[in-house]
């Protein structure tokens, strides 16, 4: 009797449909138009035999097989992509494709001097990037969407390999005059005065570890996911906030009157690493990126 079995392209628009729960945002997310990315789930369903996403025209649900089926899909995928790996991992390291995701507080401030100097010392390497925040970056190095990230340490980022970059201060920015002294202390801040990102970026906790003050996390002002609308709220004194060192010599701060200070305090340092998961048999590759970038800066 002759089975026929999924192709790897009908699970991975199965997948995409599930992550973006929109068939248009999938589709978009695929490359591919709608009606293609319909027409083949539908053909999923008639190989199956079976339902796995209910549809009508307000709602979009999965089937419990539906679920079922992604979570196998999910790991079958990944098993696919670590044939890939495989492969790549003879080829010459550095040379080909490559998919990187970076976080919105670093790509900004390191990327721009140093993506010029890797360029023309490995001209073969095609460097896709894609700028999103550190859970974000996360999931989708866990899914397979990208093959390594541009991380802040520590951040709990599952099962990953890593290696750290260089060491990144945090310093205290504030409205010209507001902070007296070289330096501040934790205790120095005030709770209602405090800004933070939103959830999902790993500055908000290294900020809030930095502080040491549990007080913090409930006080905090929460204003949106930038570094610069951050600035801008202070030089508007409406409160304080922590910046990596790193940006503030990149010029976050030109155009400004924030002034930035050293925090007082062991953790005020975030380690700027590059990550990749567990097991990966491109590691030794990733530990040679590694090595470039750290030079390269």
């Amino acid at each position: 009797m002759t089975t026929f079995l999924p192709t790897l392209r009908q699970l991975q628009y199965l997948v995409a449909l599930h992550d973006h729960e929109h068939f248009g945002r999938a589709a978009e997310s695929c490359f591919i138009t709608q009606s293609t990315l319909s027409a083949s789930l539908r053909e999923l369903e008639t190989l199956l035999g079976s339902t796995l996403v209910e549809r009508s025209r307000r709602v979009m649900r999965f089937t419990p097989l539906g679920e079922r089926i992604v979570t196998k899909a999910r790991l079958v995928l990944r098993s696919a992509e670590e044939l890939a790996e495989m492969a790549e991992a003879e080829r010459e390291p550095l040379t080909g494709e490559l998919r990187m995701a970076v976080i919105p507080t670093i790509a900004p401030f390191l990327l721009p001097p140093l993506l010029p100097r890797l360029r023309a010392e490995h001209p073969s390497l095609k460097l896709f990037l894609r700028e999103e925040p550190s859970g974000a970056a996360c999931d989708g190095l866990q899914r397979g969407a990208v093959d390594c990230a541009l991380l802040a340490l520590p951040f709990d980022c599952g099962e990953i390999a890593s290696e750290v970059l260089f060491e990144d201060r945090l310093l205290v920015a504030s409205a010209e005059g507001e902070v007296v002294g070289d330096d501040v202390r934790p205790e120095e801040i005030s709770a209602s005065r405090m800004l933070l990102l939103e959830d999902g970026h790993c500055l908000k906790d290294h900020a809030l570890a930095a502080c040491s003050r549990p007080e913090l996390r409930a006080s905090a002002m929460m204003l949106g996911t930038s570094l610069h609308t951050l600035v801008q709220m202070v030089d508007n004194k409406l409160g304080v906030t922590l910046v990596p060192e790193m940006a503030v010599e990149a010029g976050l701060l030109e155009g400004t009157t924030v002034e930035a200070r050293p925090l007082v305090s062991n953790e005020a340092r975030r380690e700027i690493a590059l990550i990749w998961r567990k097991g990966s048999a491109r590691e030794p590759e990733f530990r040679l990126l590694a090595a470039e970038l750290r030079r390269l800066r």
